[in-house]
């Protein structure tokens, strides 16, 4: 692996991190603002409760300092929360390096206030009444919400302060209050009340810090995902399409190396040195650019891969590593939609007069990654790239633009098959037997 292309994974791996840590402010700050509508939302059904059900309020309460006591602490708990998500959007960067401390300084200052509203309201009304009452319950709305947070520990920390602090506040005060009359009391504070609702606070914590653990897994999955698709895409480089680089990673053991039939195409571009020698390096590259912009647009759109680009030319494959409905003829049909742009580019003046010759043979190749773990290369190799290199060659001995195999033409539908011309069994080089090969006909189309 080259110096770039491991400096291009380090920043991709810091790149994944900085957006699983931009996910978990999003999500402090979402938490925010789902509290403070639900706790705005929670003292709007009280005051409604309040008001139909003013008389058994009365009579639990000789006093109306719990209503009041409820809905300060709303008040202040959105204030908080609403400065929680003030701060993290300004100081995002001092949220990312303090993180964990943040998460659990702001989980005890929300479950500490609703503490102290108790502690308030008892101390005030000399009632415990309220530790036995709903609003209790609101220790579970924080709870359930540390889940955002995506912190099994912050999770379970945030259950074990609830049950801690209920359960502190309750047995003080079920002993404070123990030699009050009893027609103060309504009713008495007993332990199977507060050490049930604590186990169930701690157990909620437990639960919440699961399927905060779970998110979280489901992230980091996601991400991993993301990152094998890139890796996909940068091993291939810009030789496939967007469409197949999903399907490459559904088939990722063909990857490793496998057999599997292909059809190879070589395209050379005709009289390219004479081309070279006349004209300038720039006007050299222009001049490729400005044709093998059209060519993989071609190859690429009946989904093949540009496998090596070859100077004056290229190797292309349809059928690895995805193979989709009828390889042979989408490999006929990008060749002859090539010279087809080729003619027209000629016909406008775009670039010089220009002929090129392509060879198609299809066949079973070994595809797979080769190369050590410094350096590896997608590959195809077999006799069907030897023959379609071959094949090609004999363009410029017939003086045709394209010549396929009987391997190629055996697979076309008719209508495509009648616009080849087969020709006498020709020899090959290196082939020891004759070859029936056939030619593209342009004046047939």
């Amino acid at each position: 692996m080259s110096a770039n292309r491991k400096y291009n994974h380090q920043l991709h791996d810091e790149n994944i991190e900085s957006l699983f840590d931009i996910e978990i402010a999003r999500s402090e700050r979402l938490r925010a603002l789902i509290l403070i509508g639900l706790l705005g939302l929670e003292a709007i059904f009280l005051m409604v409760i309040y008001f139909f059900y003013r008389t058994q309020y009365l009579s639990l309460f000789t006093t109306h300092i719990a209503i009041y006591a409820i809905l300060i602490f709303t008040l202040v708990i959105i204030v908080y929360e609403a400065f929680v998500h003030y701060f993290i959007g300004k100081r995002m960067r001092m949220f990312f390096h303090h993180r964990s401390v943040f998460g659990y300084l702001n989980a005890f200052s929300e479950i500490t206030l609703l503490t102290v509203l108790f502690i308030f309201i008892v101390e005030y009304s000399r009632q415990t009444i309220i530790l036995q009452a709903p609003a209790t319950l609101t220790y579970f709305l924080f709870i359930v919400l540390s889940t955002l947070r995506l912190n099994f520990r912050l999770s379970v920390f945030t259950g074990t302060l609830a049950t801690l602090q209920y359960v502190a506040v309750s047995v003080y005060y079920s002993t404070v209050f123990n030699d009050m009359p009893v027609d103060k009391l309504h009713p008495d504070l007993t332990g199977m009340q507060y050490l049930g609702q604590g186990v169930i606070l701690l157990i909620s914590g437990i639960a919440a810090g699961f399927v905060a653990d779970l998110i979280k897994k489901k992230i980091r999955a996601s991400w991993e995902l993301f990152k094998e698709k890139n890796e996909v895409i940068d091993l291939f480089g810009q030789q496939i399409s967007p469409q197949i680089a999903g399907s490459i990673l559904e088939k990722r053991d063909e990857l490793s190396g496998t057999r599997k039939k292909v059809c190879v195409m070589f395209l050379d571009i005709r009289n390219f040195t004479p081309f070279v020698e006349s004209h300038s390096p720039e006007e050299v590259v222009a001049y490729l650019n400005s044709l093998f912009h059209f060519m993989i647009d071609s190859v690429q759109r009946y989904d093949g891969v540009i496998n090596q680009f070859l100077g004056d030319g290229f190797m292309a494959t349809f059928g690895a590593p995805v193979s989709k409905g009828n390889v042979p003829e989408k490999a006929v049909k990008a060749s002859v939609e090539i010279i087809e742009r080729v003619k027209q580019e000629n016909n406008a003046g775009n670039i010089p007069e220009t002929k090129i010759g392509i060879g198609l043979h299809y066949g079973e190749a070994v595809i797979g990654n080769i190369g050590s773990s410094v350096r590896k290369q997608y590959s195809i190799t077999g006799n069907v790239v030897i023959m379609a290199s071959r094949i090609e060659q004999l363009n410029k001995r017939w003086h045709s633009q394209l010549i396929i195999s009987a391997e190629v033409f055996n697979e076309l539908d008719a209508e495509v098959k009648g616009v080849f011309v087969p020709q006498k069994p020709a020899k090959v080089k290196g082939i020891n037997r004759p070859v029936l090969l056939y030619i593209y006909n342009e004046d047939i189309r």
